[in-house]
């Protein structure tokens, strides 16, 4: 009788805990690393923004276990690739919960983090993406935090830019139809612009995977804009730049951090880049000695300069670290409170402090390409 009743004790337990009932939850007891999720467009069409932001998550990790890891602990990195596909984002966030880590790093684009999202907030687990950028992305809910800059912000400092630094009066917009990224920064670019006294003379959509712009441009450029807006990523951005060269449009075209890629230049040309410019996170000629650190130690691991993906990520990285040592626990809802209370953290991209709804308040740059090749132009203090 005595082993009976053990039985259905023990069974009693296992219907009480076992799954289904509630919110998955991370081992946080003293045994073993702790496990971080990373949920990175790998392949795919936006494949580099995914590595170079797995790429810079990875260092940090490698750099922050050499020094004794957090909490006394290893840190241990589960990479999943989401293909740049919204529907793979929210099933990889769901295996990285099921594996048991305490946070989710990623995704990088504001579609697919929009789609992982609302299961990290539904399960408790804060979920940090490096380079989302829409403003809707937080919206979510109070687990979710990004490491990067708004598209208002991006968007304000696109217009302020081609109204002041470049004199344009005359705007034409190019939007990527389905792309929430294209259409808010896009969006933010041309209301800014307006209110400073310039004129948004054409915007024109095209479906998502178009490599034909003929026809578009050959409507922008009957409106004789001053310079055109080109919110998207780099694959797009590339075939869009070059067609308009070829097709003689010379006025200067601008963008988002979605161009920052080695592959724009290999797609578009080195000379079709001349007399663009895009706003970015960081730029590796900064001179601040955190910014040359993090260029050095990037190089000497992956032998290659660090875009601002990889910047991102690894800035995601540090700040999670930082509040998990902060929060004294590898538990997700502490976690959480802490990495909403991060101030004057000294990241590569800038100095963050976590403002409303879990967006960081942060400088922004303003690249040139020259002959393919970025460089700082200017550099804007936060509003």
């Amino acid at each position: 009788m005595k082993y009976v009743l053990i039985f259905i004790c023990a069974l009693i337990g296992v219907l009480l805990l076992g799954p289904g009932c509630g919110k998955k939850v991370a081992d946080t007891s003293t045994a073993g690393p702790i496990r971080i999720g990373a949920n990175m467009e790998l392949t795919g069409s936006i494949a580099t923004l995914g590595g170079g932001a797995k790429e810079g998550v990875l260092l940090a990790a490698e750099q922050r276990n050499a020094k004794g890891g957090v909490l006394g602990k290893q840190l241990e990195i589960i990479v999943l690739d989401n293909k740049s596909d919204a529907t793979e984002a929210a099933n990889q966030t769901t295996k990285l919960i099921e594996k048991g880590v305490v946070a989710v790093l990623g995704p990088v684009t504001s579609g697919n983090c929009k789609a992982a999202a609302p299961i990290a907030q539904d399960e408790g687990v804060v979920l940090l993406s490096p380079t989302a950028t829409n403003p809707d992305v937080t919206k979510i809910g109070d687990y979710i935090f990004r490491a990067c800059f708004l598209d208002s912000y991006q968007g304000e400092a696109i217009a302020r830019f081609a109204g002041g630094t470049l004199k344009a009066r005359r705007m034409a917009v190019l939007v990527e139809n389905g792309n929430d990224y294209a259409r808010g920064l896009g969006e933010f670019a041309a209301k800014t612009f307006t209110a400073g006294g310039g004129t948004v003379v054409a915007t024109e959509f095209y479906a998502k995977g178009e490599k034909d712009f003929a026809s578009l441009l050959t409507k922008v450029k009957a409106k004789k804009p001053d310079v055109i807006v080109l919110p998207s990523y780099y694959d797009t951005v590339a075939l869009c730049v070059k067609q308009a060269r070829e097709m003689g449009i010379t006025a200067p075209m601008m963008g988002g951090d979605g161009w920052d890629s080695p592959k724009l230049a290999e797609i578009a040309g080195k000379e079709a880049l001349n007399n663009t410019y895009f706003t970015n996170h960081y730029s590796p000629e900064d001179v601040s000695p955190v910014v040359q650190n993090f260029v050095k130690s990037f190089k000497a691991k992956y032998g290659k300069v660090p875009d601002a993906l990889a910047a991102l990520g690894y800035d995601a990285a540090l700040m999670l670290f930082d509040a998990i040592e902060r929060a004294g626990a590898a538990d997700s809802k502490k976690i959480r409170d802490t990495l909403a209370e991060t101030k004057d953290f000294q990241g590569v991209s800038g100095t963050i402090s976590m403002g409303k709804d879990r967006n960081p308040i942060k400088s922004i740059s303003i690249l040139a390409l020259v002959d393919g090749k970025q460089t700082l132009k200017e550099k804007l203090a936060p509003k």
